[in-house]
C-alpha cells in the first residue's frame, strides 16, 4: 500500500478515531499507534523484510546512526510504530 492509498482510506473516517495496529494477520494482539518514521524497506520474503534509513542526515549521525544503517537498494517507506 502506498501513502496516497492510506491517505485516501483515512479521509473516509472520523479523524478523531484512535489508530490501533494489529500485530499479525491472525489478529493475535493489538496496540495503539505511537509514532511513524520515514526510511527504506528491503523485502526478504512476501511477508517480512529489513527496515533502515533511506538517507543519512546530520540529525541521524547525531542520534548515533551511520552509513551502515542506510538501505540503498530498498523501497522508500513510511513505518507505523505501535506502542508495544
Amino acid at each position: 500500500m502506498k501513502v496516497s492509498d492510506l491517505i485516501e482510506m483515512l479521509h473516509r473516517h472520523d479523524p478523531e478515531r484512535e489508530v490501533i495496529l494489529q500485530k499479525d494477520a491472525e489478529g493475535n494482539d493489538y496496540s495503539p499507534l505511537e509514532e511513524l518514521w520515514i526510511g527504506a524497506y528491503r523485502p526478504e520474503t512476501t511477508w517480512s523484510g529489513e527496515a533502515g534509513l533511506d538517507e543519512l542526515t546530520d540529525q541521524d549521525i547525531s542520534d548515533g546512526y551511520s552509513k551502515d544503517d542506510v538501505i540503498e537498494d530498498g523501497q522508500k517507506a513510511l513505518f507505523l510504530v505501535p506502542v508495544n
